[in-house]
């Protein structure tokens, strides 16, 4: 009986129709143990992934290291390591960013924005205590049409991608505006729209918004990127009206727009970023305004808290990983790199008129979209079986690419050519 079989007694197995081979596979390279056939990688792991598979066989010392660890799991949040004191200076050294200088781990993306709203409601509680109006308000959050933040309890009633992942669950009815995303139309319109809905959103509920939370780039509501000036705006609505400006980085941080995090490309200053995936250890950073409340999560003892506080072999993983994203330069590599794929993506775009639009991109973070969700799952099962590249899909038409920092040019090159080839099959089939 095979693996799908085994699993199939226990678990809903819809996903890749092989089994990963993890002596086998290498880099940008999965192997099917199956029937040993070599698939090009732009998913990595829904983009958590930033070295690609079995990036430390070169290093023994380090797996072995790596395999000691593993013999314990410690509460990290109490009993403290030589390793996770590592991780963090490594951390802050790679990827910190001096003004959100509070550090709280945990594991996985969606508890890492549930934890940034936690330090939210909690930090405007007590400025509103602060200021005579009681600590009853501070409960609501302001975010975006299309957005993803996860599956957990508070984020259930942020996401709003596909109905199956919120419907049924009981959700607060929150602030929601349009995301005015650069490529569904007239732009600048579409953020004057979302503006006055921000601006009605917080006369509606006075001292009540604890926190406007967006992603820079959202991943799976369709790619969608925002131009700057509105995400700026926003900022200044958060001050306005004392609420935190939160920004999920899970997705776009680690370095995949050639930045540590995309809001260092856009000129924003949030007060709290949460991270997870390229990271492989789920968190958050904060600082600035949350400093201006005394008696934040930060300072007042289990406010915030979890048994394992991200996982003490995650973080050795990542601690290495960051030591070789740093060493080999791929953050700001992902940048050139990126710039030369979307390149690539809008030559393909201009081959394919009709079939292929709306080509973006920030670093390697990009994506294109086809006519609809049909054509979009057809190039998408093409590139996988007849092509051997994985890609993903995402929002109701588009196609993203996820690969590894430590892709190669020629593995890029690889890729954009098996999806123009994919490409031929489905232009065939569309209507003069």
């Amino acid at each position: 009986m095979d693996v799908h079989d085994r699993l199939a007694r226990h678990l809903l197995v819809d996903g890749y129709r092989l089994v990963l081979d993890l002596d086998r596979s290498r880099g940008a390279r999965l192997v099917d143990a199956r029937t040993g056939r070599s698939y090009l990688d732009f998913y990595s792991f829904f983009a958590s992934a930033p070295l690609g598979v079995n990036p430390f066989d070169d290093d023994p010392e380090f797996l072995a290291l790596l395999g000691r660890v593993a013999a314990n799991k410690p509460a990290n949040s109490d009993l403290y390591t030589v390793h996770l004191a590592d991780f963090a200076d490594t951390f802050a050294r790679v990827l910190g960013d001096p003004e959100l200088p509070h550090l709280f781990f945990v594991e996985g993306g969606a508890l890492a924005v549930e934890n940034a709203l936690k330090c939210a409601f909690d930090w405007k509680s007590r400025l509103n205590e602060s200021r005579g109006l009681g600590r009853g308000l501070g409960t609501r959050v302001l975010h975006l049409t299309r957005a993803f933040h996860g599956r957990s309890g508070y984020t259930l009633s942020l996401t709003n991608t596909d109905p199956v992942k919120t419907d049924r669950f009981p959700a607060f009815d929150w602030p929601r505006i349009a995301v005015p995303a650069v490529h569904l139309g007239d732009v600048e319109a579409a953020e004057e729209r979302s503006l006055a809905a921000a601006r009605a959103a917080f006369e509606r509920h006075p001292h009540d918004i604890a926190c406007f939370i967006a992603e820079p780039v959202q991943g799976e509501g369709g790619d969608n990127h925002m131009r700057p000036e509105f995400l700026l705006a926003m900022e200044r609505l958060c001050h306005e009206h004392d609420a935190l400006f939160v920004l999920d980085e899970v997705q776009t941080g680690g370095g995949t727009t050639g930045t540590p995090w995309a809001y260092q490309q856009l000129g924003l200053r949030p007060d709290v970023v949460a991270f997870a995936k390229k990271v492989q250890v789920g968190g958050i950073m904060a600082g600035r305004r949350v400093d201006t409340v005394p008696g934040n999560v930060f300072e007042t003892s289990g406010r915030i808290n979890s048994t394992w506080g991200g996982g003490l072999v995650d973080m050795v993983r990542s601690r290495r990983m960051l030591e070789i994203i740093e060493r080999d330069g791929l953050i700001p590599r992902a940048g050139r790199l990126g710039a030369e794929l979307l390149g690539t993506l809008r030559e393909i775009q201009a081959r394919f008129p009709g079939l292929v639009e709306n080509a973006r991109g920030r670093g390697l973070m990009c994506a294109f979209d086809l006519p609809d969700a049909a054509e979009r799952d057809l190039l998408v099962a093409r590139l996988r079986n007849e092509e051997g590249v994985l890609v993903l899909p995402c929002g109701e038409r588009s196609v993203r690419l996820r690969p590894a920092l430590s892709i190669t040019s020629e593995e890029l090159g690889e890729g954009t050519s098996a999806i123009a080839h994919a490409l031929e099959s489905s232009r065939c089939r569309l209507p003069a």
